[in-house]
């Protein structure tokens, strides 16, 4: 694991940090190579519920790629090819991780790094954030697959209109279209975050993993259940967790969950 990207472990809540402060966390080609792998190795890891991803400092979430790098590794098709191919499999790395994933933003959240942020199943916000997609500005093309997370989260139109001008959108903005799930004062961010997180992972995992599925087929254009979605819901009767949740409602106390 390089120093550019971090994982800690609080308990249950696992956090990701994207680590280059004095660059304001822009993600370089390195940090891309290294993610996927990085982030399977939390999904691997039983005793990790949720997994927190944020940014180093306190000016941003990500300004995005590191454009510094570009005449190197995105200098023709070629080279940009393989460039993109990095980047999508860091972004398919946190959206199919099988556990929440939550992104915790503060300052900016531009380019690559707000296409880390909706691969994320949440993004929580402060005062501070700012956010924009930028190809419109550089002559470049956002792929079909980010550009679905976006239509997901705020429509086509405004997507639209997100991708044409490649303005900075305000964090109470950001709110109203959808991007942000919460909206927090600056200094309550962390604690609010981690708040929810801890929530989470008291909770049944195994009804939250599958709504964590079944959202994403959802999205992804299924209307019916099929046999695997019917399977999940199912088999969610013969857990352990189903048992102590009955329990735990007729006692009239908090379940102990124990499905990891």
């Amino acid at each position: 694991m390089s120093d550019h990207l971090t994982i800690e472990r609080d308990g249950s809540v696992a956090t990701l940090t994207l680590n280059r402060a004095d660059s304001h966390n822009a993600i370089s080609l390195g940090m891309y190579r290294e993610l996927p792998d990085l982030v399977a190795g939390v999904d691997a890891d039983p005793g990790v519920k949720v997994l927190v991803v944020r940014g180093a400092g306190e000016r941003a979430f990500a300004s995005g790629a590191d454009i510094s790098e570009f005449q190197e590794v995105r200098g023709d098709a070629a080279s940009a090819k393989a460039y993109n191919e990095h980047v999508a499999a860091a972004e398919h790395a946190l959206e199919s991780f099988s556990k929440p994933t939550v992104a915790m933003i503060h300052g900016y959240c531009i380019g690559g790094g707000f296409g880390l942020a909706l691969a994320c199943d949440l993004r929580f916000g402060d005062e501070r954030s700012r956010f924009a997609i930028t190809p419109a500005k550089l002559g470049l093309v956002y792929s079909l697959e980010s550009t679905k997370r976006l239509v997901d989260l705020v429509g086509p139109a405004r997507t639209k209109w997100v991708l044409y001008s490649g303005q900075q959108i305000r964090a109470e903005r950001a709110l109203a279209l959808g991007v942000l799930d919460e909206l927090y004062d600056a200094a309550e961010l962390e604690e609010q975050t981690y708040e929810f997180c801890r929530l989470v992972t008291t909770r049944a995992q195994f009804s939250v993993r599958a709504a964590k599925q079944i959202v994403g087929r959802i999205t992804n254009g299924q209307v019916e259940d099929d046999e695997h979605t019917t399977h999940l819901r199912n088999s969610s009767f013969d857990t352990d967790d189903y048992a102590e949740g009955v329990r735990a409602f007729l006692a009239k106390r908090s379940p102990e969950f124990t499905w990891s």
